[in-house]
């Protein structure tokens, strides 16, 4: 436990906000605290739009109005003058202004504390706007922080990242509860069903109707299967064509005669919520086409929680699998799908087997390793930097 005083600012997406990194900063947040021992709040500059603002009213929540770029270059200089030690970014191109976010760089070029950035997303072959804004971010940040061992070599490879300047640290995921999964059973009416779960906002590029074409196979070999589809329509997917996707996969399941054997979650779907469903699922499932994806917070939640996964072979799930990678099949091959479906669940001992190597892989991914991880790092990069007393406003 850490009892020097040590003061971490975010920037980041933040809650209340519906969004996996604001989800994510909050719990790194708290992991962290945890693990340094304070009872004092870290700041958080949340990104956010102008309508949002007035959630954020926390004495240790700040706003930044995404598309001002006057508010950037306003919050580093507060930052400089704070008791703040080090700045934690968590980047996504999208919650930045300016062109691919270039207004972050605003930020940073007035910031005088020292900076770890984390990516959470990195391109295996980045293009143009990106990529410059990317290695700009990199080259004004002391430390670079990837969940996926693979974004080292693609970072070093494309932006000449020294190595010794990129940690990995996986992704964080709650401690399971093995109650809570069988009360979660029991509510949702699955304790005699064999649950494969699916989480994220609803679109066309989840690799759904695939899964649906393994499952009708399946079914046949094991009739009490239940796919269970939860989320919400993703808001530009329904703002461009409403539920017309949803309703072409509920025409799907009946055109394959799987009433009995889907379940849709139209909604919002809480994080306690969704930690539960996950504990509670046996088979969680991944089916997606693009296999350039370098983080997926649900896959590593259900690594995390120790549940058996089943996933296509993107960038993420390679890397979080390593030596298992009979727990990665091709996209859109609806015969491998199925056969692997009807083994796990006619041979309970080789998901049992699964589940145990997930739940070795997943032990290192709680929440209070990767805290205490992270705040190794934090306290790294301030060491390393020759850094003086910062004025106390």
């Amino acid at each position: 436990m850490n009892s020097t005083p040590f003061q971490i600012a975010y920037v980041s997406t933040y809650v209340p906000k519906r969004c996996g990194l604001a989800t994510y900063t909050h719990h790194l947040r708290e992991a962290v605290a945890a693990s340094k021992g304070s009872s004092a709040p870290d700041p958080v500059i949340a990104m956010c739009n102008a309508d949002e603002a007035d959630a954020y009213n926390e004495p240790w929540l700040y706003p930044l109005l995404k598309q001002e770029k006057d508010d950037y270059r306003r919050l580093a200089d507060a930052l400089n003058r704070s008791s703040v030690d080090v700045v934690s970014v968590q980047h996504e191109f999208g919650i930045f202004g300016g062109q691919a976010g270039d207004y972050l760089l605003e930020f940073l070029d007035r910031l005088k504390k020292p900076v770890a950035t984390t990516f959470h997303t990195v391109f295996e072959n980045p293009a143009e706007p990106y990529a410059s804004v990317q290695a700009a971010i990199a080259e004004r940040s002391d430390r670079i922080h990837v969940m996926n061992r693979k974004a080292v070599g693609y970072l070093h490879d494309h932006f000449r990242i020294p190595l010794e300047k990129i940690s990995f640290i996986p992704h964080g995921a709650p401690v399971p509860n093995r109650r809570e999964r069988t009360l979660t059973r029991q509510q949702y009416g699955w304790e005699n069903r064999k649950v494969l779960f699916q989480f994220g906002l609803l679109g066309r590029s989840k690799g759904i109707e695939s899964l649906l074409r393994a499952l009708s196979k399946a079914v046949n070999a094991v009739p009490d299967l239940l796919y269970i589809i939860a989320g919400q329509t993703h808001p530009e997917v329904k703002k461009h064509e409403g539920e017309a996707y949803r309703e072409e996969l509920i025409a799907l399941i009946a055109e394959l005669g799987l009433e009995h054997h889907v379940r849709m979650i139209n909604r919002y779907v809480p994080e306690d919520e969704l930690v539960s469903l996950i504990s509670a699922c046996d088979l969680y499932v991944t089916p997606y086409p693009g296999m350039q994806q370098i983080t997926s917070g649900t896959l590593a939640y259900a690594a995390g929680l120790g549940r058996p996964i089943l996933s296509t072979p993107y960038s993420y799930a390679k890397d979080l699998v390593q030596g298992y990678d009979e727990l990665l099949l091709p996209y859109g091959d609806t015969e491998a799908w199925s056969s692997k479906i009807i083994e796990l669940f006619t041979y309970p001992e080789l998901r049992a087997e699964c589940e145990k190597w997930m739940s070795e892989i997943g032990r290192s991914m709680q929440w209070p390793q990767v805290g205490a991880q992270y705040l190794g790092l934090l306290e790294r990069v301030v060491a390393n930097k020759d850094w003086g007393m910062a004025d106390v406003v």
